[in-house]
């Protein structure tokens, strides 16, 4: 953290995790890292917060609670679906609608990362495996899933993140606009636009002259907020992607404070 100039850090666990079913184990895996980071955090106070972890979303209201009331998280991770193959539900799903409801009544901060979900067909290469070109596109498929269904307009209070600039999001936002309009959906084209509008999105592994343009010609630098992927990427990794956000924001210095602490500061009450 000091080497790349990180005065405090925001932990979450991968997003999956923990795995398995409904059950006494998979509550007892949330519970054990909520500890574990809560400890973390108060044993270096001025370092670090976390966003709760939570338990399969069909079991997971009383580890909401803790995480929010007793440990003081800054808000909840969350996959972008749960449960495995046919089985799995994306966060939008009407069986959450309860869960959306307590977060939304207490304003509540949500960090969403696409699941670790491989493609119905092989790998094209091994160097094209499932966090490269599968986990951006789950975080745009939650995203689009919230928009279309209405339930992101439901729930205006909760105040979503999507991680990694929102994955494939920014490129595929003109085509659910019209095309799911044209397919059924109840929300005019505007309003599929707008409703991908009110996301927040995180930088972590995805800064670049050419993403951050396209991101900044969708929404204002006010909902940008540096990440980093620390530490399941390594420290150069890091300061790559970095390097980036600094050049591409060089001649707009209020907005590069803003991207890489102001606006997390806010949201977070950091």
């Amino acid at each position: 953290m000091d080497q790349l100039g990180v005065k405090v850090a925001v932990l979450s666990i991968p997003a999956g995790l923990p795995a398995g079913p409904v059950g006494r184990a998979n509550r007892a895996a949330a519970r054990e890292f909520n500890d574990y980071a809560a400890k973390i955090c108060s044993d270096h106070p001025e370092r670090f917060r976390f966003f709760a972890c939570l338990p399969n979303l069909c079991d997971t209201e009383a580890e909401l609670e803790y995480g929010l009331d007793e440990l003081k998280a800054c808000g909840v991770a969350m996959s972008s679906s749960y449960g495995q193959g046919a089985d799995a539900k994306y966060i939008a799903d009407d069986l959450f609608d309860p869960i959306w409801e307590e977060l939304d009544r207490r304003g509540a901060v949500v960090f969403l990362h696409g699941a670790q979900v491989p493609s119905s067909t092989p790998s094209p290469h091994p160097s094209l495996c499932v966090p490269v070109i599968e986990v951006p596109h789950e975080t745009f498929k939650a995203a689009a899933h919230l928009v279309v269904t209405g339930k992101k307009r439901k729930w205006p209070n909760v105040k979503i993140i999507l991680s990694h600039l929102g994955g494939s999001t920014s490129s595929l936002v003109p085509r659910v606009a019209v095309l799911s309009n044209y397919v059924g959906c109840a929300l005019s084209p505007q309003e599929i636009l707008d409703g991908f509008k009110t996301f927040y999105y995180d930088t972590a592994l995805s800064s670049h002259e050419t993403t951050l343009t396209a991101v900044k010609a969708f929404i204002p630098s006010t909902r940008l907020l540096f990440g980093t992927d620390f530490p399941a990427v390594s420290t150069s990794m890091v300061e790559w992607y970095t390097k980036n956000a600094d050049a591409f924001f060089a001649n707009a210095p209020d907005d590069l404070e803003c991207v890489m602490h102001k606006n997390a500061s806010a949201l977070l009450g950091i």
